[in-house]
């Protein structure tokens, strides 16, 4: 049941069939351990060698290398090949790769959604996604090193905002 044929019945989840993210420590994990606790189609794009912070990133996320070593690249490519980005942190300020994040979006004309806290309400989620028709997500935002607890954080947004 789409929030539209709701017809506002609250908690209403929008269907995203798919969740990608770059597999970064931190917020990119969480998205992609959700999708994997749920079931759910996951995948995107991650640098050439399975780069991240903590080592080689584990074979259980469905990723494809890029030809670069370059996070850039990845970030780039799970933007152009999302429907939407929601880009959570526990910051109100976007930087280092999330807000490198924001201005692959916006150059490419994405829809996009910075979620923290003050800007996490499930109705707002779940509307945008609903507004924007989003089948497939990226979900991106900080590293572990950068912001600890964001990791808990997105787990968290997501159970509220995608359900059970």
């Amino acid at each position: 049941m789409t929030a539209t044929r709701a017809a506002g019945r609250i908690g209403a989840v929008p269907r995203v069939y798919r969740i990608v993210s770059g597999a970064q420590t931190g917020a990119d994990r969480a998205a992609l351990d959700f999708a994997l606790e749920r079931g759910l189609p996951h995948g995107g794009w991650c640098p050439k060698g399975r780069r991240a912070e903590d080592g080689r990133i584990p074979p259980r996320y469905e990723l494809i290398e890029t030809p670069s070593k370059d996070y850039e690249q990845r970030t780039r490519w799970n933007v152009r090949d999302s429907d939407a980005t929601l880009i959570i942190s526990i910051s109100t300020t976007l930087t280092g790769g999330s807000a490198y994040t924001r201005r692959c979006a916006e150059e490419l004309k994405q829809p996009w959604l910075h979620v923290h806290p003050g800007n996490d309400d499930p109705r707002t989620i779940q509307q945008f996604l609903e507004r924007h028709r989003v089948k497939t997500v990226n979900i991106a935002g900080p590293r572990a090193s950068t912001e600890p607890g964001v990791y808990q954080y997105v787990i968290q947004v997501l159970e509220r905002s995608l359900g059970p």
